[in-house]
């Protein structure tokens, strides 16, 4: 389901965040799918759990999950619409685009590159 690289820049916890946000808009996870306990991940990929419990925070924070006491972490109805997810993708693409132009990176170049990784379908290197 998950899968963290230590050796990435990306802070786990985004890692996680993003993987799950992942698993949400290629329908993996559905509306009211229960996600692992925090426990439970914590223990699965050998992380801290305050690790994942910011995670999971931070999705609750955007509304993309919700919590029921002593039932679990469930994925929102509106998770894959959820306009702060969206918003906050497009900060980041926007930074990403950005650090390439600085780069001399043509934009020509940059619509090839996107479209040669989506097709790839390995969006998580």
């Amino acid at each position: 389901m998950i899968v963290i690289d230590p050796r990435s820049r990306t802070p786990i916890f985004e890692q996680i965040k993003e993987q799950i946000l992942n698993l949400i808009n290629t329908g993996e996870l559905q509306p009211d799918d229960k996600l692992p306990s925090v426990r439970q991940l914590a223990s699965e990929l050998d992380l801290n759990v305050n690790t994942v419990k910011r995670a999971y925070q931070e999705l609750e924070t955007e509304r993309v999950t919700y919590s029921l006491l002593g039932k679990g972490v469930f994925v929102s109805k509106t998770a894959v619409a959820n306009k702060i997810v969206l918003e906050n993708a497009e900060k980041e693409l926007v930074r990403v685009l950005s650090s390439s132009k600085a780069k001399g990176i043509s934009p020509e170049r940059v619509i090839e590159l996107t479209k040669l990784i989506y097709e790839k379908g390995d969006l998580n290197d």
